[in-house]
């Protein structure tokens, strides 16, 4: 229904703030993360006609019990789709990190 919209709200925040974040943290790979899933997922949503171009956009939010629906849906899967994206952002940086702080101390000895 909507669960696109945590992993976008939080992309948003990123991008606005990411000259703040040193660059050691790579935000633009969890910018790319969130943003390319968030896409992704929207599309599918269009795909299934629960994006409509008129208001209210979320067919869910016609009635109370789908707008309960999706708020739940947002809270329960959007937040895991974030969590899941932010990990693997974790991931992908200490991978990063290691790999820098290997070469660097190669190129030290063979200095």
């Amino acid at each position: 229904m909507a669960c696109f919209t945590a992993p976008t709200a939080v992309a948003i925040v990123t991008t606005f703030f990411r000259k703040k974040i040193p660059a050691k943290y790579r935000i633009n790979w969890l910018n790319a993360l969130l943003w390319g899933g968030s896409a992704g997922l929207a599309l599918e949503h269009v795909a299934h006609q629960e994006i409509a171009p008129y208001f209210p956009y979320l067919t869910a939010m016609k009635t109370a019990a789908d707008t309960a629906a999706m708020i739940h849906e947002i809270l329960t899967v959007g937040v895991a789709m974030l969590i899941a994206c932010v990990l693997v952002w974790g991931v992908m940086v200490a991978v990063a990190s290691r790999l820098e702080a290997r070469s660097k101390a190669k190129a030290e000895q063979t200095a």
